[in-house]
């Protein structure tokens, strides 16, 4: 119809109005999409794209045409879906679901087809399928459900209906029907043949299995005439005596009415030895042999009859239906069920038509390529030496294509030989890839390292690094001075070396026949060592290289824990002078009730020593290492002695303690620890006067604590998490002893300062914040004044770690001259960088009651006491103080001259 001039003007008026449309016919897109999983943004009245898709299969139906496809996502389509929309010549409308594993995965209640042409439908597992009145309809990888119903059925005089590589059941193809096509498909009869063709000229049934029951496996009837059946496997799953009336079932039954121009070859029949099957029934004549059909009908000339299923419906090796198809056959599709082509066996003669190699059934077999791997003849030589490398793969067939690329930019090879050679140019650790390839494109790609070194002479060296935890687990450990040598990044090594001996330098020693590896090794001590690596490669040269290694522990930071006693020998025996006693510490599980890091550094102890009987002192060093000659402890006889002991932890994870004299018992307290990586930095200060009860709060009783408030005072942060303290007693009416602690509630049973009347007595305690920034003070027995002076405190934001060193004497004035009242000795041999130190002070042979005060060299004193001096008493106390350039000042009071003895345990550096 021409066009009125009202209808033009309404029409540009619109374009004024509202722009030029959107899409055009041409803009049509190629693809909808349908996604009905949660969180697709799917409406069914949106444009179906991928941003917004539909939800329903339906509704992409009715707006799909000519030339689009459908593409289905996974998810759940409760939906009966019935297509009557038609594409075109060549532009048909494909509806494509998604596969999983080559496999139809999409469900939908059914599919029903009605007056349609040129439509596709891929990967779906409908309950039944029908298809009337439709034309050039392709089914394919469909899979049905419907149970004892016919799968499919195809009728209402359709034409150029192809079911293909589908799993179904009870096929029936009717009502004038004509040119269907059944292709390497599985096809199940339950209650009928697995495939009717009833007046349904020109079906074609090509590389299918046929499983039948009772009846026959493919029944070609009424006016089917001009039918086919080729490359066929067909078997029944059910002897002649479990069939009702005890007759074998029929392989290939056409009926007298449909033999005209229906033609059958290259079918394999699977006869049991029981008479399962009765091969054919062609014409209304029963025939027992391919022979005795051909002879009749001219059919089946290549047909195989085999007695049993086992081993050959499934293609395993050896089985007939390999490569003894009719690649010429009505029908033959390029593809299996599985997607997967036409192969040919190399292994098995190809004995199809004309020396074709298409498989009979439904499934084409492979040669399975499922990994590669390749290995090179010299994959550690110099640059110019001709390396050959060799593909491993898992193939059954040979004949595949190698790829070979040498990772170093050259261009790659390509044969058929499994072995490819190559000459390097220049040094690399270079990766060689090889991909594998089956004659039908199946890939498979394997990888190595080559190292292509330079040319030169072996040169051996190694390199070094301490071996540090990084966790407090108590199962892993990593003992202190554990060192890692590696001979890997410093050799210089043309040939592969098969000789590495290693010399650590304290009479232990390690080899093997490979450099492969670094090689570790724990220390019994500190100090120098002298490594020794001595290599020697596959051509015979040897070379050595020794390198001077200074073993040292590594900072540590803190870790406190709640005090607990770990030995106790007043109850199962004493110490001996001269007869070392072993403690082993709780480190990992070593102490059940208390498991502790494994790789814990230094042990911080309270140490006490009771019921002596001569005057002695107590010595405490790592085990495994020599007694020093440094003490911790000094008592006189019937008397009890008490000192904080910090000492690195041995390799065997105890330390050791020995008297010089006489007898005494030994009772240990386990304090904390120290240990790379983990625990809190040290922060040290001068003294801060935190409690005296001489002015505030009066003497402490016996049975009675007082708790002192810690963190948030005297230059303690509020964030603290332990306090080292020196605690001191004065004024005690009898012997007692004092316990610091955190948690008032919950008393340790230990002990940190042993007072006695008449008596001033110190010692350093390091103990963990409690409850609101607090620790709690009990004293046992009698009554006490107490002193309590802060000189440090642990905090994640503390300044300084700690390095824990074996007991090493720093300063003896016995050598020297005694400190005069009043004087200051300095001593030296602390770390210049250090922020502060622990050392172990004794004071010896004094003259008048009085005390010792330590402090950082070049500072002002402080008006705190680090130790106690008393005539004719050697006192010794572990002292925590500040250090300037590598030097420490202690200050002798007015009370009498000293003797003073330095001990270095360790030192605070800020890491």
């Amino acid at each position: 119809m021409r066009p009125t001039r009202a209808t033009v003007l309404l029409t540009a008026g619109l374009v004024t109005l509202l722009g030029t449309p959107a899409a055009t016919a041409a803009e049509t897109p190629s693809t909808l999409y349908v996604n009905s999983r949660e969180g697709s943004n799917c409406a069914d009245s949106g444009p179906g794209s991928q941003a917004v898709p539909y939800c329903t299969i339906s509704a992409a139906a009715k707006a799909a045409g000519p030339g689009q496809t459908v593409k289905i996502g996974m998810g759940v389509y409760p939906e009966a879906l019935d297509l009557d929309r038609s594409g075109t010549p060549g532009k048909p409308i494909v509806f494509d679901a998604e596969l999983a594993d080559r496999m139809p995965a999409i469900s939908v209640k059914s599919l029903t087809i009605t007056g349609a042409s040129h439509l596709v439908v891929r990967g779906l597992r409908p309950t039944t399928v029908r298809v009337s009145g439709s034309a050039d309809i392709e089914l394919d990888r469909l899979r049905t459900s419907g149970g004892r119903v016919p799968g499919v059925i195809i009728g209402g005089a359709s034409t150029d209906v192809r079911l293909t590589r589908s799993h179904t059941s009870d096929v029936r193809i009717e009502g004038g029907s004509q040119r269907t096509l059944l292709g390497r498909n599985e096809l199940v009869g339950y209650e009928g043949p697995p495939v009717t063709a009833q007046d349904a000229p020109g079906t074609v049934i090509t590389n299918n299995r046929l499983v039948n029951d009772c009846l026959a496996s493919a029944s070609v009837i009424g006016t089917s005439t001009g039918s086919a059946l080729f490359n066929n496997v067909v078997y029944a799953y059910r002897t002649a005596a479990a069939c009702p009336d005890g007759a074998p079932a029929t392989g290939i039954e056409v009926a007298p009415t449909a033999a005209s121009g229906t033609r059958a070859d290259y079918n394999l029949l699977v006869d049991g030895e029981t008479s399962w099957l009765t091969a054919y029934k062609w014409a209304g004549t029963v025939y027992e042999t391919a022979a005795a059909l051909k002879a009749a009908t001219a059919q089946g000339e290549h047909d195989l009859l085999v007695p049993s299923a086992m081993m050959v419906v499934d293609g395993n090796d050896g089985s007939p239906i390999i490569d003894s198809g009719d690649p010429t056959a009505p029908g033959v599709l390029p593809t299996d069920e599985r997607g997967f082509p036409t192969a040919d066996d190399p292994r098995q003669p190809n004995t199809g038509k004309d020396g074709g190699y298409i498989d009979r059934g439904n499934r084409e077999t492979q040669d399975w390529l499922s990994r590669a791997s390749v290995e090179i003849e010299e994959n550690w030589a110099p640059v110019g030496t001709t390396v050959t490398a060799k593909a491993i793969t898992d193939t059954r067939w040979g004949g595949l294509t190698y790829t070979y690329d040498f990772g170093d930019e050259t261009d790659p090879v390509i044969t058929k030989d499994r072995t490819a050679t190559h000459v390097y140019t220049k040094p690399c650790e270079c990766t060689v890839k090889v991909t594998a390839v089956t004659g039908v494109g199946v890939k498979a790609t394997g990888e190595t390292t080559t190292k292509v070194t330079a040319t030169g002479p072996l040169t051996a060296g190694f390199t070094t690094r301490a071996v540090l935890p990084d966790s407090d687990n108590p199962i892993g450990y990593t003992r202190p001075l554990t060192y890692e040598f590696d001979p890997r990044p410093a050799t210089a090594a043309p040939w592969p070396v098969q000789r590495v001996d290693v010399d650590f330098g304290d009479g232990t020693y390690a080899h093997s026949d490979h450099m492969d590896r670094a090689y570790t090794h724990t220390y019994a001590r500190p100090g120098d060592y002298k490594v020794t690596f001595t290599l020697g490669d596959k051509k015979g040269a040897v070379n050595t290289v020794t390198r001077n290694v200074r073993v040292e522990y590594a900072p540590s930071g803190y870790a406190a824990v709640e005090p607990f006693r770990l030995l106790d020998t007043r109850q199962g025996g004493s110490l001996q002078a001269g007869d070392p006693t072993s403690i082993v510490l709780p480190v990992g599980l070593a102490d059940p009730k208390h498991p502790l890091s494994g790789s814990m550094a230094a042990a911080v102890l309270n140490v006490t020593v009771t019921d002596a009987t001569q005057d002695a002192h107590l010595s405490v060093w790592p085990s495994g290492q020599p007694r020093p000659i440094t003490s911790n402890v000094n008592i006189k006889a019937g008397g009890t002695a008490s000192n904080t002991v910090t000492v690195p932890v041995g390799a065997d994870g105890k330390v050791l303690a020995q008297l010089n004299a006489g007898k005494a018992a030994l009772i240990v307290d386990f304090v904390g620890y120290y240990q790379p990586n983990i625990g809190r930095r040290f922060t040290p200060q001068n003294p801060a006067r935190v409690l005296d009860t001489r002015t505030a709060g009066g003497k402490l009783g016996g049975g009675q604590t007082r708790t002192v408030k810690v963190a948030g005072v005297g230059g303690i942060p509020a964030d603290a998490t332990a306090v080292t303290f020196n605690l001191t007693s004065t004024g005690t009416t009898q012997n007692t002893h004092v316990i610091a602690y955190p948690d008032p509630a919950k008393r340790t049973a230990t002990s940190n300062l042993n007072p006695e009347p008449g008596v001033d007595k110190s010692n350093q305690a390091i103990v963990p914040v409690g409850p609101n920034g607090t620790i709690t003070l009990y004293n046992n027995a009698g009554a006490t004044d107490l002193i309590l002076d802060a000189v440090g405190y642990y905090a994640e934001d503390g300044k300084a770690l700690f390095t824990p060193v074996g007991p090493t004497r720093l300063a003896d004035t016995r050598t020297t001259g005694k400190i005069a009242p009043g004087a200051t000795t300095t001593v030296a041999g602390i770390p210049a960088n250090a922020l502060g130190a622990v050392v172990n002070i004794t004071a010896t042979d004094t003259t008048g009651a009085g005390f010792l005060t330590a402090h950082a060299d070049g500072t002002a004193r402080p008006e705190a006491s680090s130790l106690n001096t008393r005539p004719g008493t050697t006192v010794p106390n572990h002292v925590t103080t500040p250090a300037a350039g590598g030097r420490i000042a202690i200050w002798n009071s007015w009370g009498g001259s000293n003797h003073v003895i330095t001990d270095l345990l360790g030192y605070f550096t800020q890491n």
